[in-house]
């Protein structure tokens, strides 16, 4: 299961949503991940603690999306964050 790395946070700055790192994660992670709304949406899902079923059940039930292309997105938005460790 995957977790948000402790140190990494979502900011929204004039508009936009920003995953940024804090703490001792700044160190290490020098830039910053830039989401869209949906992106943003399931960051927060995960923050919470919920797993690839539960971040396919909240936007199956926040936008109106078919669940093979919901699931398809998730799965690449989670090897993104992975990627860029910010996941554990």
């Amino acid at each position: 299961m995957l977790k948000v790395k402790e140190g990494f946070i979502l900011k929204e700055v004039c508009g936009e949503y920003l995953i940024v790192p804090i703490g001792e994660a700044s160190i290490d992670f020098k830039s910053v991940i830039k989401l869209n709304e949906t992106g943003a949406f399931l960051w927060e899902q995960l923050a919470k603690g919920a797993d690839e079923k539960g971040l396919l059940d909240a936007l199956l039930k926040e936008y109106d999306v078919p669940a093979d292309i919901a699931q398809s997105d998730i799965s690449a938005f989670l090897l993104h964050l992975t990627d860029a460790g910010v996941v554990e």
